[in-house]
């Protein structure tokens, strides 16, 4: 690992957000004083900034992401993995895809609001909602702030499914309105695991719980009725493509009913981030890393294609593909993933409470 690797973020620079004209530049002397003083160039901090959008479910187009509606209290995530194809979104914010995406966190404060209002649209027709799309839903801001708690007692109150991503033990501290969602069928937890390595883990996703407390946390999920889809994603071949037969093993012993993927893609501003990171956090396996990543992307690190970007073409994109049909027939064979009842949504809860 380089001297300079900033411990405790995934992206190790800022860099130049594509939408503005002027690019901040660091001053190579004011660098060199600060090494010489033993200071830091920049704050390491997380900031929270409050914004207040207009809306707040988002309609999903793509075909490959298996959700028709997604919303995010957050944007930004100080979860920091360093291959999120969410931070180039922070561009539109007027923020770099770098350090920005997970030290400058915007806290959508109305997000409540806007989802029971848009629940109670006389245009709106049940479909599942998925919280965290884009950024993580249970990441370190919802401590403090609530948000996503504050939606799941809407989605309660409607009787509306919704869909969780994280990768955060945080979700275990919203148990009591899980257990009533699922009761109903109107809720699925998808749990991200990407490597069974506590230093790969640390190095990929530096600010997230650990290996060991994401498996309990799928347990006590499944011990409570709350069914529970493991994402092994994204695989990136030479760092976590080993892995593959072991991490289902372990989230199907854990209790999860199925398992996702996708195989890494580094659009936008992400390839420069992640090559950065890789130079200095894996210098030795750089090289291979990169080159595997464009075999599976006809050359590029990125890909934009509908039906190919999420799991890629060429030989080691075939052998992904095949060791996670190997890993579903050995480790999920005759297990389910329920379906969410939308036929129980009530549209009209607050006329209805008025009769009473």
């Amino acid at each position: 690992m380089s001297d300079a690797y900033l411990k405790g973020r995934g992206a190790q620079k800022n860099v130049h957000n594509r939408f503005q004209e002027g690019e901040h530049i660091p001053d190579l002397e004011f660098l060199e004083y600060c090494h010489v003083e033993g200071e830091e160039p920049a704050k390491n901090k997380t900031r929270y900034v409050p914004v207040f959008p207009k809306t707040i479910v988002n309609k999903v187009n793509s075909p490959d992401v298996g959700m028709s509606h997604s919303m995010n209290p957050y944007q930004g995530c100080e979860h920091g993995c360093v291959y999120c194809y969410a931070r180039n979104s922070h561009e539109y914010w007027g923020y770099s895809a770098g350090l920005d995406f997970e030290r400058t966190i915007l806290i959508k404060k109305n997000a409540p609001e806007l989802l029971e209002a848009k629940l109670k649209s006389k245009n709106w027709k049940a479909q599942t909602i998925v919280l965290s799309g884009n950024t993580d839903c249970y990441q370190p801001a919802e401590k403090k702030f609530e948000l996503t708690r504050k939606c799941l007692e809407v989605f309660l109150k409607y009787k509306h499914p919704v869909g969780i991503i994280t990768k955060n033990a945080m979700i275990l501290r919203d148990l009591d309105i899980l257990k009533e969602l699922a009761s109903a069928q109107l809720v699925g937890v998808n749990i991200s695991v990407t490597s069974l390595s506590e230093d790969t883990r640390r190095l990929l996703e530096p600010r997230t719980t650990t290996i060991k407390k994401r498996l309990e946390t799928i347990t006590q999920l499944t011990e409570n009725g709350i069914p529970v889809n493991a994402m092994l994603a994204p695989i990136i071949p030479g760092i976590n493509s080993h892995e593959i037969l072991p991490m289902a093993k372990a989230v199907s012993n854990a209790g999860a009913l199925a398992i996702g993927y996708t195989v890494v893609r580094l659009n936008g501003a992400i390839a420069d981030i992640f090559t950065d990171w890789l130079e200095k956090a894996l210098p030795d396996r750089a090289d291979k890393v990169l080159n595997q990543i464009k075999e599976c992307h006809g050359g590029s690190l990125g890909d934009s294609r509908f039906g190919d970007r999420m799991r890629g073409e060429g030989v080691f994109a075939l052998q992904i593909k095949r060791q996670i049909a190997l890993a579903r027939a050995k480790h999920f064979k005759n297990k389910v993933f329920p379906k969410l009842a939308v036929e129980k949504y009530q549209k009209n809860i607050d006329n209805q409470l008025r009769l009473f």
